[in-house]
Formats: C-alpha cells, sequence, structure tokens
C-alpha cells in the first residue's frame, strides 16, 4: 500500500514538469516544453521514428528553471532570476547562489580565449577565475 501510494506521488511530481527531448550523439534539442512523463516519453518516441534515428539516440530530460518549485505554496511570480555569468557589459560577474561582484581583468592576454584574463573576488575575499 505505501509502495503503490509513493509511486502515485513520484508519477504527479513527474507530470507537473515540463521536459525536452535531444539527440545523445549531437546534443541537439529536437524539442522543448513538453508538460509531462509520458507526453515526453510519446514525443521522444514519435521523434526518433520521424528522423529514423536508434532507440539510444534520442532522450529526453526535465528543463531547468522553466518550472516553480512544486507544492511550495509560495507564489511563482518571485522576482526574476538574475542571469549567471557576466554581465553583458563585461562589468560584473554573478555566480550560481545569485551573488554579483566586479569583474577584475589581468593585464596579461589570454591568446587561448582571444582575450585577457578575468575573474572575481566573492564577499568572503576568494578570487576566482570566470575562465
Amino acid at each position: 500500500m505505501l509502495r503503490e501510494q509513493r509511486y502515485r506521488v513520484r508519477l504527479n511530481l513527474l507530470e507537473n514538469l515540463s521536459f525536452y527531448v535531444y539527440r545523445t550523439d549531437t546534443n541537439a534539442v529536437l524539442a522543448r516544453g513538453i508538460d509531462g512523463y509520458e507526453a515526453a516519453k510519446t514525443r521522444a518516441n514519435d521523434l526518433r521514428k520521424q528522423y529514423g534515428l536508434k532507440w539510444d539516440q534520442v532522450k529526453f530530460r526535465s528543463e531547468r528553471g522553466t518550472q516553480g518549485s512544486v507544492g511550495s505554496g509560495g507564489s511563482t511570480a518571485a522576482a526574476p532570476k538574475k542571469q549567471f555569468g557576466v554581465s553583458q557589459d563585461g562589468k560584473t560577474f554573478t555566480n550560481t547562489s545569485g551573488q554579483s561582484g566586479r569583474v577584475d581583468y589581468a593585464r596579461h592576454y589570454n591568446p587561448s580565449k582571444g582575450r585577457r584574463f578575468r575573474g572575481y573576488t566573492d564577499a568572503q575575499g576568494n578570487y576566482h577565475d570566470i575562465d
């Protein structure tokens, strides 16, 4: 009885997620925004048949960051999440925790990247290379 109840809860969680379908050999995304596990499984199978691909060449995963947390009870219209990485103007960097800081550029040129070395210092005083 408990096992069946856990299965139903897990199935409900999977049906509330959004999925995307991709090719494993090229990592090309074939479809996005598919709601529910069963719908993603069906769409992946249809795309496999449509493009004449083998079973191991097509997979699907849940999309990150597009859906709110399930069962949180909070508002899903929260403040927009900051973009991770270096800003468009190249002056600030935002880490995965949402903390941002000034980007430091070195005077040495990085020939493999085609630009100067860069990094940032976090709130604890630790220096991190960006690339």
